[in-house]
């Protein structure tokens, strides 16, 4: 018997027309199509289709949103806002994209512990 993709890479799908009073915890990826009402928690990727609504706080290492999203947000590397999306909470990210016509509310900090900001810029020298 074939499987579908989705069980093949282990994403976990919440369809349009569902909704999920709760809380996500995986290691896995994550497609929210419908609506979610509670935390989601990931070390991989959780993608908000279109039609998806988030409410709650989210906590991922990538996170693409197209549809709209109602949390407090950190993510560990990279935050993309598409251009249908509407974000309302403060985000901590590593990096973030934001598309034209996306909608964004709230304060953003940027970290990411890789950076060293020297306490002065020094002039280069030429021998």
């Amino acid at each position: 018997m074939a499987t579908r993709p989705e069980e093949e890479s282990g994403v976990n799908v919440i369809a349009e027309g569902t909704t999920l009073t709760g809380n996500i915890v995986t290691s896995g990826d994550c497609r929210i199509d419908g609506t979610m009402k509670g935390n989601i928690q990931s070390n991989a990727k959780v993608i908000v289709g279109i039609n998806g609504i988030i409410e709650g706080e989210l906590v991922c290492k990538n996170l693409e949103i197209e549809g709209k999203v109602k949390a407090n947000v950190n993510v560990g590397e990279l935050l993309a806002l598409k251009s249908n999306s509407t974000l309302v909470g403060n985000i901590t990210v590593g990096k973030i994209s934001i598309e034209p016509g996306a909608n964004f509310i709230g304060n953003c900090r940027m970290q990411n512990s890789k950076i060293e900001v020297p306490g002065q810029l020094q002039e280069p020298q030429n021998k």
